[in-house]
């Protein structure tokens, strides 16, 4: 098993930015791919970005090309999300993901590890 442990996001008003990141632990020798989803109320989980962990290629929603950067410390077993330039409509719960396999995070699915969430409001 993975374990995953985001850490706080917060509040932070339109055009502003907020780095977030996500240790993993337990079986990390397995991970092959992270990632982050978001949840807006109301909405679907969706695809933010993800990062082959150790080659490092990276695959991203349109909704966050350009303006967010995901990126891995492999001695830190750790991942982080640069958000830039944030929207309101970028206000969600954000999770971070991992998954054993490259296949389902580098194509935008879910891998098989969820951390609790960490929630992002992005204010007008």
């Amino acid at each position: 098993q993975v374990q995953l442990v985001e850490s706080a996001g917060g509040l932070v008003q339109a055009g502003g930015s907020l780095r977030l990141s996500c240790v993993a632990s337990g079986r990390t020798f397995s991970i092959r791919a992270m990632g982050w989803f978001r949840q807006a109320p109301g909405k679907e989980r969706e695809f933010v970005a993800a990062i082959h962990w150790n080659g490092g290629t990276t695959y991203y929603a349109d909704s966050v090309k350009g303006r967010f950067t995901i990126s891995r410390d492999n001695a830190k077993n750790t991942v982080y999300l640069q958000m830039n330039s944030l929207k309101p409509e970028d206000t969600a719960v954000y999770y971070c993901n991992a998954d054993p396999l490259l296949r389902p995070l580098m194509t935008g699915n879910p891998g098989d590890y969820w951390g609790q969430g960490t929630q992002v409001t992005v204010s007008s």
